[in-house]
């Protein structure tokens, strides 16, 4: 019988022993390996019984997906559709041209919205099927198997569709969209603030919490701030126009909005000399940076304009007046964003931090 490396490194290691002793040794040791061997294939046995999948004895309902698929393309997808544009667009927040769009780059950019077989040969979900499931959660905020009754898709397809969405959003659409204000950006902030009466502002800032539903145990003395629910903060920059184009998500709600701009990147470019050149005059002093309207947390920062806590003069009063107004943009994105898109106003179900990123993004 051919000897395994660590039997041999028994033989050399006991030279001085006797046979019957070292023959002992190798009995045990191949008993205890026999044994753990044993008990690595029941755990992974019972793994493979818990396993969801193609498992023997699990439910599986007919869904007709194909004629579930036909049926929302005549509904909505179609030269004469059932329901007419401004109902899709209710319906899916956004108009039935863009969904297209976005459906032909998730389908180009990730092969798990492409219409392929499965296993057994039969074909799965279309990209229409899933990306419409994906939607009517984040548009809604409805559990993963609501979608079930209309579109013929169950709970875990719905998540992972979720899931797949969002990346893929964030990686083909995100320097499109979600990125920092070019030159040509920056001029036409400045100058649509000049015109409201704040020459040299980019935006205003804020943070908001979004609620985790199932936080793990672990994490929730890291996670309960202010509000008693555990939260994860964003911070976000927007103009009068919606355009959020500063988005960070992630920090514990525990974290103040001092604590949540000390580790983002929005000054980033400007500490490294990248960020475009901001040149205005105000009172007959020339500024080369630009700034943002904030409330009363934020430090005494030069790139920072608050409010003023107690205003006695008449002007005073005025000031603190248009910048709380002004103030109001980063305000009114929220509402917007959280009306538009439910899954962000209630509490979020999903487990990891990861999916929810790409979902706030």
């Amino acid at each position: 019988m051919e000897l395994t490396p660590c039997e041999k490194f028994l033989l050399s290691d006991s030279s001085d022993s006797d046979d019957s002793d070292v023959e002992t040794m190798l009995a045990t040791f191949r008993q205890q390996t026999l044994v753990m061997a044993l008990a690595v294939k029941e755990h992974e046995d019972e793994y493979r019984k818990r396993r969801r999948g193609s498992t023997v004895g699990r439910l599986c309902s007919p869904r007709n997906r194909h004629l579930e698929n036909e049926m929302l393309m005549q509904d909505y997808f179609s030269e004469n559709p059932t329901y007419p544009a401004h109902l899709f667009r209710r319906r899916c927040r956004m108009r039935r041209s863009f969904f297209v769009k976005i459906v032909e780059a998730c389908k180009a950019n990730c092969r798990y919205f492409t219409w392929r077989r499965n296993a057994a040969g039969l074909k799965g979900f279309s990209a229409y099927q899933k990306i419409s499931a994906a939607m009517r959660v984040i548009a809604y905020g409805v559990p993963a198997d609501y979608a079930d009754e209309y579109l013929r898709i169950g709970e875990d397809s719905t998540i992972e569709s979720v899931r797949r969405f969002a990346k893929v959003i964030v990686r083909v659409f995100g320097p499109e969209y979600l990125r920092a204000p070019n030159e040509d950006d920056t001029k036409k902030l400045m100058s649509a603030n000049e015109r409201r009466g704040w020459p040299g502002m980019l935006g205003s800032i804020d943070c908001m919490h979004w609620n985790w539903k199932n936080c793990h145990k672990a994490w929730q003395g890291m996670y309960f701030g202010k509000s008693r629910d555990a939260t994860i903060v964003l911070e976000a920059v927007a103009s009068e126009d919606l355009w959020i184009w500063h988005c960070f998500f992630g920090m514990p709600g525990t974290l103040n909005d001092i604590n949540v701009l000390q580790r983002s990147h929005l000054f980033a470019r400007l500490a490294s000399g990248d960020a475009p050149a901001c040149n205005y005059i105000i009172n007959g002093h020339e500024y080369t940076k630009g700034y943002y309207l904030v409330d009363g947390i934020y430090p005494p920062w030069c790139t920072f304009v608050k409010s003023i806590k107690e205003p006695k003069t008449k002007k005073q009063c005025e000031f603190a007046r248009v910048q709380e107004a002004t103030r109001k943009d980063i305000e009114r994105a929220f509402g917007v964003l959280q009306s538009r898109f439910a899954i962000v106003r209630g509490p979020a179900r999903f487990w990891d931090k990861k999916t929810m990123k790409n979902i706030m993004t």
